[in-house]
């Protein structure tokens, strides 16, 4: 898209840097100008990992890096960098200025890749793209240039899958959603690359991509591109589940849906399901009485200006668990348009009970116009209450109409994220607990 939009909630295509951090001791290494790393860290992250923020090594590129190139100021950095960072995989990520002046990154990695050094470029510049599209090229430059260099094999390891899901801190909940997901896999009887985070093995796990028998994409379109190029690279074939499985329901949906393609052993499978939902229901009957007496108390319709695999998740979720009607829903991640009609297939069909639900979604990375179109929408709807589904930059508009806030969307500014997640069963309650939680505490 071309022009200016208002509160933007990704970040350039420098922004993969993110997802660098989040895998055990990877450092990115920043071809860019002074400030880049610390601008989208504000952004999309809380702290600064490993080698984040304002800790990553940088070229801060200059005026005469523009005149004269920036080649051997890089090759300084990256040699540096291995002298003073211990880490186990480096990325190098250029910003406009390299991408503008034309250098040769690829030449300058080339020869520390040559004496295997474990480094990987990637050739952005920030103005081509944003994080969630950089995001993918990123993982498949890493499966490139490292895993298939230092791999041990190609032979399949069973029941062994690589997953791609939540993009690491574009997503605040990233984490917590990945943790979860590997569990109830892992639970069913799977083996789980999950690739970032503290659930993952570090570049070790990166080097067993190969022996995955195959690959799940966890959302509309992000992973989509990595999948094909595994499905091509190491003839692994994958299967997409279209949104985050949030609570009871689209959680076992989820896994029966793995465990179809997998063809793992339906009655341990099933058998999984019965005693996690027999729990997540258990301490929703503790609680019914209180619910019961509350339900006029809860909102009654959700918005949300988010991303489309928390949109669909959340308005599953709340439609089918909690009985909140969504909304109009803001879809703000620039998803390609190719894709906007998968989703709207999946909003026409939220709920098994009653199809093709007539639910408006709006494609528009501009959360400042949505904000006006969702404050214009609840107009209709003063009399009931209404929670939004967004980030700290609603906070001023949900004051303003009295709706109740969850945040699920960077930038996040008014509480601390450090293992919350909503994906799985554990998910589905945290998440109810959150949104009643932000209801009570401004009860009227």
């Amino acid at each position: 898209m071309s022009g200016t939009i208002e509160q933007p909630r990704f970040t350039c295509g420098l922004g993969s840097i993110q997802s660098v951090v989040a895998i055990k001791k990877g450092v990115p290494i920043l071809h860019s100008g002074p400030g880049c790393g610390g601008q989208i860290t504000r952004l999309i992250g809380q702290g600064e990992g490993y080698a984040g923020g304002s800790t990553a090594p940088c070229t801060n590129a200059e005026e005469a890096d523009v005149v004269f190139g920036g080649e051997k100021k890089l090759r300084s950095v990256i040699e540096n960098s291995f002298k003073v960072i211990d880490g186990d995989l480096y990325v190098v990520v250029t910003g406009c200025t390299a991408a503008i002046t034309g250098d040769d990154v690829a030449a300058v990695t080339g020869k520390f890749q040559l004496d295997d050094k474990p480094i990987v470029y990637v050739e952005e510049g920030g103005f081509k793209s944003n994080n969630y599209a950089s995001h993918e090229r990123l993982v498949n430059a890493i499966i490139d240039q490292y895993v298939d260099k230092f791999k041990e094999s190609d032979e399949k390891i069973p029941r062994l899958v690589n997953v791609f899901a939540s993009i690491p801190y574009q997503d605040p909940y990233w984490s917590g959603n990945l943790e979860g997901i590997k569990k109830v896999l892992e639970d069913i009887g799977l083996k789980v690359n999950i690739l970032f985070g503290n659930e993952s093995g570090g570049v070790e796990e990166w080097k067993t991509i190969p022996n995955a028998e195959f690959n799940i994409v966890v959302g509309p379109w992000v992973g989509i591109k990595i999948a094909k190029h595994l499905k091509v690279k190491y003839k692994q074939p994958y299967i997409q589940f279209p949104y985050l499985p949030i609570g009871a329901i689209e959680t076992s949906r989820f896994l029966r849906t793995v465990a179809n393609f997998a063809e793992l052993d339906n009655e341990k499978v099933e058998s999984y399901i019965k005693s996690e939902e027999a729990k997540y229901y258990s301490h929703i009957e503790k609680m019914a009485d209180f619910m019961l007496e509350f339900r006029y108390g809860i909102p009654r319709r959700v918005y949300s200006i988010a991303d489309s695999s928390y949109s669909l998740g959340f308005s599953k979720f709340l439609l089918n668990e909690l009985g909140i009607i969504p909304g109009p829903q803001y879809i703000v991640d620039d998803i390609p348009e190719k894709y906007q009609d998968y989703v709207r297939e999946q909003f026409e069909n939220l709920s098994e009970l009653q199809r093709k639900r007539d639910i408006e979604v709006v494609f528009d990375p501009d959360a400042g116009k949505n904000q006006q179109r969702l404050e214009e929408d609840a107009k209709k709807y003063e009399d009931k209450r209404i929670l939004i589904l967004g980030s700290s930059w609603d906070k001023n508009l949900a004051d303003k109409i009295k709706a109740d806030l969850l945040i699920i969307s960077v930038p996040v500014q008014h509480r601390l994220i450090m293992n919350c997640g909503y994906t799985g069963y554990a998910g589905g309650l945290r998440a109810i607990e959150d949104i009643y939680d932000r209801v009570l505490a401004t009860y009227r």
